[in-house]
């Protein structure tokens, strides 16, 4: 205990900062003076400064997640344009919502031409993945790859890998643009691998399943990533015009 001498006051400020209890500090003199109004007794007070505490870590610790998830936007199912893509089943998007696929340890691919809201769809359920205390991290494929590379050069792959694996949702955005040689096929293997029911995915790509021998240096290649990839997965293809052609047509 600090040996000083302080007031009342000072000694609660102190302590509070003390102990990290950061909303309790800035909070509890409107608790003291709510409690006192409403007469509300020391067990109830003691409750609600309690959920004040509580509450406030929640969201630091959501508001960490969303700022190490790096969202390249913030996109939520309540702004998707359903009626514009009406070949979605809702119902399955607003079920992945819900994140019973994590727990299950299964993966997502989303797949559609360029446009039709594969991204906003990964986005969103990665935010409320975030709003419900998990870690997520948003890349592209190529950006993802470039890291991997860069580790590998460095020799701290094994350091990639384990850092990754931390995270309980990986969305890779836009697979279907990578053209893989023998090397970084072999990276993008090792991290499928590892996650395999372990930890989940989302991916979105622009190419069909039966043509992602484009992507790695042969058909077998494409298959060893798939058998993993499509065990455990929930596969939504999404037919249809793009929201950016839309809405270069309504500017004309």
């Amino acid at each position: 205990m600090n040996s000083k001498i302080y007031t009342n006051n000072e000694y609660i400020d102190w302590a509070l900062t003390h102990l990290k209890l950061q909303d309790l500090k800035e909070n509890y003199e409107n608790e003291i003076n709510f409690a006192i109004e409403n007469n509300i007794g020391y067990r109830n007070f003691l409750l609600n400064i309690l959920k004040v505490e509580e509450e406030g870590r929640n969201n630091r610790l959501i508001d960490r997640n969303m700022k190490a998830a790096r969202f390249e936007n913030f996109k939520t199912i309540e702004s998707f344009d359903f009626n514009f893509q009406k070949s979605i089943n809702i119902d399955k998007i607003k079920d992945l919502h819900n994140l019973s696929f994590l727990n299950k340890k299964e993966n997502i691919i989303l797949i559609g031409p360029p446009g039709v809201g594969k991204t906003h769809i990964a986005t969103s359920i990665g935010i409320n993945a975030c709003k419900n205390k998990k870690k997520v991290l948003f890349t592209s494929a190529i950006d993802l790859v470039e890291k991997m590379s860069i580790y590998q050069k460095k020799g701290d792959l094994k350091k990639l890998f384990k850092s990754l694996s931390k995270i309980d949702l990986l969305i890779i955005d836009e697979m279907g643009h990578l053209v893989l040689d023998k090397e970084k096929e072999s990276m993008i293997f090792q991290l499928i691998r590892q996650r395999y029911e372990k930890n989940s995915l989302i991916i979105t790509t622009n190419l069909p399943l039966g043509e992602w021998d484009k992507i790695f240096t042969s058909i077998l290649s494409a298959t060893a990533v798939l058998d993993r990839l499509v065990h455990h997965c929930h596969v939504i293809s999404i037919p249809g015009d793009s929201y950016r052609v839309k809405g270069k047509q309504k500017e004309m």
